[in-house]
């Protein structure tokens, strides 16, 4: 009985290791992976820098930046606006959950974020984001980049209210 028992560890360690040989794929470090191109329309990364210093700049600051405490609840319990530049945590959202807050505003009781689903069609909240999403660095956007295709490939909308 023991011997089946060894017999058959023996062909798991060596199934394991035959596997791990074969993997050649080595894990890539983010900010060693390949960047995606951001290909976004010209026209349309300018339309959304024009709507977000119109409608967005007032909160986030014109250069996306957000308040500096936006980590930490303000006296009233709510977070302050938080960066969009890259910096804070826009890019662990999917395309689809940027548009959604965007358009719906925050949740209640997290922050002031209002709804712009009234204002904004949703080629202008997709411009904003282009806009925005334009501002990360590059190994920002490639870890960006990998969250909404796995949001994609799940059929994530973003919808949350």
């Amino acid at each position: 009985m023991r011997a089946v028992k060894r017999g058959r560890l023996a062909l798991g360690l060596a199934g394991a290791l035959l596997l791990a040989a074969c993997g050649d794929d080595e894990p890539v470090a983010w900010d060693q992976r390949p960047v995606p191109p951001r290909d976004f329309p010209e026209e349309r990364v300018e339309l959304g820098r024009t709507l977000f210093q119109q409608h967005c700049a007032t909160c986030h600051g014109a250069g996306a930046e957000g308040d500096p405490n936006w980590r930490y609840r303000d006296e009233q319990g709510m977070f302050p606006p938080p960066p969009l530049n890259g910096t804070a945590h826009a890019w662990h959202h999917p395309w689809s959950e940027l548009r959604d807050i965007i358009q719906h505003g925050s949740r209640p009781g997290e922050g002031r974020m209002p709804a712009w689903n009234d204002v904004l069609s949703e080629e202008e909240i997709d411009s904003i984001i282009m806009w925005f999403i334009t501002l990360w660095p590059d190994e920002v956007y490639a870890a960006w980049h990998e969250i909404d295709q796995r949001a994609r490939a799940r059929g994530e909308t973003g919808r949350r209210h």
